[in-house]
């Protein structure tokens, strides 16, 4: 019934976050017409939290090695927030160059997919 997820990421400057995605987290893409791209996202979960505010949703990216790929987006030029320990998980932002923010995120938790 469900074969896949589309997220949208609202911007301030659409094509700076394309080139982001495209030329710093080498995520390939597809034009869906006139420079529209679409990117390929890896595997993806969904979780349900409790909350008050029904309409919010959340994206994070995922790793492996929070503190490895911290330093590989650095490299890039990449301006990532402060890292917050939970015991479920380590968290942080990256910066996105359209002014927005991505999370990331290295969970302590079993994957729902195969990585």
């Amino acid at each position: 019934m469900i074969n896949g997820t589309h997220a949208v990421i609202f911007s301030k400057d659409v094509d700076k976050d394309r080139s982001f995605f495209k030329d710093v987290l080498e995520l390939s893409s597809v034009d869906a017409g006139g420079g529209w791209l679409i990117f390929a996202l890896p595997p993806a979960e969904i979780a349900f939290h409790p909350s008050d505010e029904a309409e919010k949703h959340e994206i994070y990216l995922m790793c492996d090695d929070l503190d490895a790929t911290r330093r590989e987006l650095s490299r890039a030029g990449v301006t990532l927030g402060k890292i917050d320990e939970q015991p479920w998980g380590r968290l942080t932002v990256i910066n996105l160059p359209g002014g927005g923010e991505l999370g990331l995120y290295q969970p302590h938790h079993p994957v729902a997919f195969d990585s």
